[in-house]
């Protein structure tokens, strides 16, 4: 008996991601939950410069700043709540100081251009279509940072919207790196805070946006440009409860490990695959906790690990444990 309604998935022909590739990751806190296993298992990556962002307009707002090299001043900044806050980055970026606030968002645009024009694959997921304007200076903002919610006006962007924002997107990925392969996904992560139908109106309007491009795009040979269903897997595949956590939003280590294997299958290419179970072999290692630590067993343990560790480096000089 079949109880599950599968999704086919097919590994990706070209370009798949090795262990030479360079991964850029932004959008939404579910970037983050690949990001981990990508650095779990020792790819070069860089996730989220500018702290987690959830919907495309914020994304937008960073390749442009990025791939233009913007400056931040103290007209992008302001202070609140006894910090310094800008409302194109998270709250994580926030300081106390003013000076230290400038020079990491200045630094991190500078990390994101770099790897913009470097990256041989850029993953962007979409969490929701819902955002917040900033009714002082009309602008659409990446996050509030608890300034009172009077300040703000909610809207949902239209599909349009949302397609103009995945163009520009690609547009100036494109220009500065015409070889990197864009992965767009949208978000399993229920924004509930919105509303049920909200929600699904919101990821309506994501996944509808990010196909009209792709279908744009299809005529374009080589275009590049793919899909991931890590929205569809979670909501079919995954289809119980105990998939989440005690939220009941968010995916549980079950459900992430599950659509991580999916995107694995698709993405990851085979010689990378054995070289990931080399390093989970090493990292199981060094997590291993020993009865006595200075017994001659565990010291012979330890000098294979140790040996282990340098044929991988030799190989990869990339990968440090």
């Amino acid at each position: 008996m079949n109880l599950q309604t599968k999704i086919p998935l097919n590994p990706q022909l070209l370009n798949q991601i090795d262990y030479n590739s360079d991964v850029l990751l932004l959008g939404s806190c579910f970037v983050e939950n690949i990001g981990e296993k990508l650095d779990y298992f020792k790819f070069r990556n860089l996730q989220n410069p500018f702290g987690i962002l959830f919907q495309p307009r914020a994304i937008e707002n960073l390749i442009i700043s990025a791939v233009n090299q913007k400056v931040y001043s103290e007209n992008d900044i302001f202070f609140h709540n006894e910090q310094w806050h800008c409302f194109d980055a998270h709250s994580k970026l926030s300081n106390a100081s003013k000076e230290v606030l400038l020079d990491t968002l200045n630094m991190q645009v500078q990390i994101t251009n770099l790897q913009i024009k470097k990256a041989s694959h850029i993953i962007i997921t979409l969490g929701t279509a819902w955002v917040y304007r900033y009714l002082e200076t009309e602008k659409v903002v990446a996050n509030c940072h608890k300034v009172p919610q009077e300040k703000f006006s909610k809207e949902l962007l239209s599909v349009n919207d949302i397609l103009k924002s995945i163009h520009s997107v690609v547009t100036q990925i494109k220009n500065s790196n015409p070889t990197a392969n864009i992965i767009f996904t949208v978000s399993p992560i229920r924004h509930l805070k919105d509303g049920f139908i909200e929600n699904t109106q919101s990821k309506a309007h994501l996944v509808t946006a990010i196909h009209e491009f792709l279908n744009l795009q299809s005529s374009i040979v080589n275009h590049q440009s793919f899909y991931f269903p890590s929205y569809e897997l979670m909501m079919d595949e995954l289809r119980d409860y105990r998939f989440y956590t005690d939220d009941m939003i968010h995916p549980n280590q079950t459900a992430i490990n599950y659509i991580w294997n999916a995107f694995k299958m698709v993405w990851v290419s085979d010689d990378a695959s054995k070289t990931m179970d080399e390093v989970d072999a090493i990292q199981k290692g060094i997590q291993h906790k020993p009865f006595n630590p200075k017994s001659e067993a565990h010291q012979v343990f330890l000098q294979k690990l140790s040996d282990k560790k340098e044929k991988l480096k030799s190989d990869f000089p990339h990968i440090n444990f």
